[in-house]
């Protein structure tokens, strides 16, 4: 065969793999720049009660800044009460966090672990209490703003079905990358599905639901990525998610390089997982007329940003034209989409130094590939990220 046309060939199916992440990210980046759409105007009667529900597994170390970051909130005694799931415990954390007021939910079960059990038995538990109007889940190494559970209430308060505010990260002058991959994930993306119609997605952390809409759809959802699965659920259903851009939580990032590759390995081989065993499905519904679906699709088929950069840089550096033509076209969006997240930053500086350290990162990643696809595993079980040395060293 002739090694041209293989190269062509080849550039052009490196460059092909990015498509779907380029129209992604061309999507939620620019419509991140537009106006917010108004908020729903139908209000209920009263405001509503929310029940905060923070899942925790061995989180003696770090819950009872969560929960004085949660009761310091504005209204917080007015409109909120507050509900630690102590889920499969061997430490202090039930002790800790009754001490700070919080109501505990003890659960032990041997076979069924992880955070999207903790939810289901913590919701299905309070839902029995017609008290509450929605649910907001807050993860316990988590700092919540101070006009977070105002903001949530107001929201549903106009008829929110469901709703995300920005998960960030809690100390981005030492997590410097993170704080910027998560301004990207967790900031731009949401914000530009919101101002363009879309569901803002769900992140599991800082996100709430309706009671009623838990009655219609139970959140049964139990991989590792338990969130993304849930937020196919609603999007199939019809709810869509309303971002709030003008609250956050944020959250503490592994300190140590197993916990690192722990979570990474977490997020995106559930992701694939989820592509693999759900896309078809997805794409089908699309195709029979559940617009909503099409950008969680695209969503799905978007790689990690560190993947879709060297799939980028290896078609700009195959000689095909097509290719080459693609991939500049993503290169141009990705820049885009990388001074967008920028732009939501405080720290300029930062985030170039960030960027410049982008070629090792991408070196690392490539490393990391055999652990995502173990992750994406049907077998795979959930794994608590350790976030301190202390913590890696017990594991």
């Amino acid at each position: 065969m002739n090694t041209d046309l293989i190269t062509s060939v080849a550039g052009i199916a490196a460059a092909a793999a990015t498509l779907p992440g380029t129209i992604e990210l061309t999507l939620v980046t620019f419509g991140s720049w537009l106006p917010a759409r108004p908020a729903p105007s139908r209000s209920v009667a009263r405001p509503p009660r929310l029940a905060v529900v923070i899942p925790a597994h061995n989180e003696g170390e770090s819950i009872r800044t969560c929960l004085q970051s949660v009761r310091a909130c504005h209204r917080f005694d007015e409109l909120a009460s507050l509900f630690v799931v102590a889920d499969n415990c061997t430490d202090d954390t039930a002790a800790i966090a009754r001490a700070a007021g919080a109501t505990v939910l003890v659960r032990d079960h041997d076979a069924l672990r992880g955070k999207g059990h903790a939810l289901n038995f913590a919701f299905t538990l309070l839902g029995r209490i017609s008290y509450f109007d929605a649910f907001l889940v807050v993860d316990a190494d988590t700092e919540a703003a101070p006009n977070l559970i105002e903001e949530v209430a107001t929201a549903f308060h106009n008829g929110a079905e469901a709703v995300q505010c920005a998960y960030l990260v809690s100390q981005p002058e030492r997590f410097a990358r993170f704080d910027l991959a998560l301004r990207a994930f967790n900031l731009v993306r949401p914000k530009g599905r919101s101002r363009l119609g879309f569901s803002a997605g769900i992140l599991g952390n800082g996100f709430a639901i309706s009671a009623r809409t838990l009655a219609r759809v139970p959140y049964t959802a139990d991989s590792v990525v338990e969130d993304l699965e849930y937020h196919l659920r609603l999007v199939e259903q019809g709810v869509r998610v309303q971002f709030l851009e003008s609250t956050c939580v944020r959250g503490a990032m592994p300190g140590t390089q197993t916990g690192r590759v722990t979570q990474r390995a977490r997020w995106e081989g559930g992701r694939l997982r989820m592509l693999r065993e759900r896309g078809g499905e997805i794409a089908g519904g699309w195709l029979f007329g559940k617009r909503a679906l099409k950008e969680v699709l695209l969503e799905l088929l978007t790689l990690p940003l560190a993947y879709h950069s060297l799939l980028l840089l290896t078609a700009l550096f195959i000689p095909s034209t097509i290719g080459r033509a693609l991939a500049l076209a993503g290169v141009v969006v990705l820049l885009a989409h990388l001074l967008t997240a920028i732009g939501h930053g405080d720290s300029l500086r930062r985030d170039l130094n960030t960027i410049l350290s982008v070629p090792l990162y991408l070196l690392w990643k490539l490393r990391q590939v055999p652990a995502t696809i173990r992750a994406s595993s049907s077998r795979a079980a959930w794994v608590r990220t350790a976030r301190s040395r202390e913590e890696a060293a017990r594991a």
